[in-house]
């Protein structure tokens, strides 16, 4: 699959606030421990002091017994300690990522967003998103499929998240399924 122009996408960045380039001016932020920081589970919330010591207090994980596992945390932290002592995994993430959109968008595939590593591939029927995701699976690829009510009706489709962690080879596995199986369905030419 070499070969493919990259298109020109604004420079990786380690979250919404570092790329809309608003580092040290945002007062609360809520995120996630799920997708970027390697598929764990929960979230976390930074802000002021005082909030966080209402989060405290007040916060269901907290109340009761449902709070983060110490390996989530420990594996969260790493993972903050290397995102920002460095830009590697961000800069890999963003040129496989970049890659990855290229290729399928090139072999004729609809999808949504310019940039993202979660890539939705725009299907529109549900049962062609389901069948499609378990063809892939049938060939070792793990994608979802996602239709109505979690997006709108006629927005089915596969969602491909990409990660710092897929080689090359990975990648190029994953395009060439997502072609032959689009070819066999009729999906792209």
């Amino acid at each position: 699959m070499s070969g493919h122009v990259l298109p020109d996408i604004p420079s990786p960045s380690r979250g919404t606030e570092e790329r809309a380039r608003l580092t040290g001016k945002v007062d609360i932020i809520n995120s996630t421990l799920g997708k970027a920081l390697g598929g764990a589970a929960g979230g976390y919330t930074t802000g002021p002091r005082e909030l966080i010591d209402l989060l405290r207090q007040r916060s269901r994980p907290y109340l009761f017994s449902n709070s983060l596992p110490p390996a989530v945390v420990a594996m969260a932290s790493k993972v903050f300690d290397l995102l920002m002592n460095g830009s590697e995994l961000v800069d890999k993430l963003h040129t496989s990522t970049r890659y990855f959109r290229s290729a399928l968008k090139g072999a004729g595939f609809t999808l949504r967003g310019d940039d993202h590593p979660i890539v939705p591939v725009m299907l529109g029927d549900a049962r062609l998103a389901a069948e499609f995701a378990d063809e892939m699976l049938e060939r070792g690829i793990y994608v979802i499929g996602f239709s109505y009510p979690v997006v709108p009706k006629g927005e089915a489709r596969i969602r491909v998240q990409i990660s710092a962690v897929h080689s090359h080879t990975d990648l190029d596995q994953c395009i060439s399924a997502f072609i032959d199986i689009g070819r066999k369905r009729g999906i792209i030419p």
